[in-house]
């Protein structure tokens, strides 16, 4: 459980996945490569990150084939501005008319890479409002300077619970060779860590399917008929081996 890496993907069809339905408003729609979440808030819909641009017809597709009308896609939420999450999001809000959010700090990245033209930025105790959905973003720099973290309500037959995500959990950005290391993100990590640990979240999403055995837990849906996603204290379970993960890097 809890891996820090994808298995190797030869070509980007064998990270293809069937996407299905969460919770009562939050689906899969993404690829092995990279986690895609939709959230149906009852007056549109808002996608949690858009994945590489060699997946898009994959998300796409997969969008399509829950039902949802790609024109009624009103917010794409970047976490942070790595290709792996944003590569796709210019593509996506050309086709959807969609507006892309992300934080003020890791704009700059995403426009110099040629990625998208943020439309909304977005600061630590921003909310994300539309329909029913109300997005709590939280600041937790570390894997970028302006990773972006989230809780929201959501319920599983009727019941009422919350919803997150640790949006840049990746300790793989914490060393001096990863082009992305910055002085000081060692310690924002951790921080941000500890800060998320004080938030109560009921269904964990993962911003890559191994952070939380997407599909693993998709399999268990299928089999037995229950939510494997609601769990309150996998939140907690999962910060925690981050912490653990990031004290166990080689010393700088």
């Amino acid at each position: 459980m809890y891996r820090d890496n994808m298995r190797k993907i030869t070509v980007p069809e064998d990270g293809r996945m069937t996407p299905f339905k969460i919770t009562d408003n939050v689906y899969f729609v993404g690829t092995y490569q990279a986690s895609v979440h939709l959230i149906d808030t009852g007056d549109g819909y808002i996608l949690i990150d858009t994945g590489y641009e060699n997946t898009f017809d994959m998300v796409v597709s997969s969008i399509k084939e829950m039902g949802f009308d790609l024109s009624d896609i009103k917010y794409i939420l970047n976490t942070h501005w790595h290709g792996d999450h944003t590569e796709a999001s210019g593509m996506m809000a050309t086709l959807t008319g969609a507006k892309n959010v992300i934080s003020r700090i890791d704009a700059p990245e995403v426009e110099r890479l040629g990625y998208f033209k943020p439309d909304v930025l977005v600061d630590d105790g921003d909310v994300l409002r539309l329909g029913n959905t109300e997005i709590k973003l939280i600041h937790t720099p570390g894997h970028t300077r302006g990773t972006m973290s989230f809780t929201f309500e959501t319920t599983v037959n009727g019941e009422k619970l919350v919803c997150g995500m640790h949006g840049g959990a990746g300790a793989n950005s914490l060393v001096p060779s990863f082009a992305t290391y910055y002085e000081g993100c060692r310690e924002d990590y951790l921080a941000s860590c500890e800060r998320l640990l004080g938030i109560h979240v009921d269904v964990f999403i993962g911003n890559h399917v191994w952070n939380n055995d997407t599909y693993e837990k998709y399999l268990e849906m299928q089999r037995t008929g229950k939510n494997p996603f609601v769990d309150s204290e996998e939140w907690v379970r999962f910060i925690n081996h981050c912490i653990d993960r990031c004290n166990s890097l080689p010393p700088l």
